[in-house]
């Protein structure tokens, strides 16, 4: 395939800002902390519903939003997109886990379950790693 067509797949999928992956402090990908990676999993996704399914969210609330700003007004939809975004900055410490539960209640998914809380057990995490050396690194001491 020429890389003609292959520019013309890409258009629209997942937009790639470079080729070469997230680099640390030294000029060097991270491993440790991001994984290894992969050109062709930055590149296409691997369904056409992969994107749909990643911006669900986002439409979501886009869906929301207008429907409440046609029925209350434009301060309706602002007021609300001010609340999630207080929710979202309310964290918990780097090595422990944070539920959301604040925006989940705000979103009106905390009494649904959902893929994300069979199959994403905080306990199996990846990531689970020196506590004094992750917040260091959160707080960019390091």
């Amino acid at each position: 395939m020429n890389s003609r067509g292959l520019r013309s797949q890409l258009k629209d999928s997942v937009p790639v800002a470079g080729l070469c992956p997230q680099a640390g402090p030294y000029g060097v990908q991270d491993t440790l902390r991001r994984g290894f990676s992969s050109v062709k999993n930055e590149l296409l996704p691997s369904h056409p519903l992969e994107l749909s399914e990643k911006n669900f969210q986002l439409n979501q609330d886009k869906l929301n939003f207008t429907t409440l700003r046609n029925i209350q007004g434009l301060h309706a939809p602002l007021k609300l997109q001010m609340e999630y975004r207080a929710a979202r900055q309310i964290q918990r410490l780097p090595f422990l886990p944070s539920s959301n539960l604040a925006l989940d209640t705000l979103r009106g998914t905390d009494e649904t379950i959902g893929f994300e809380d069979i199959l994403n057990d905080p306990a199996q995490c990846e990531l689970m790693g020196e506590p004094h050396i992750m917040t260091e690194y959160k707080l960019g001491l390091l």
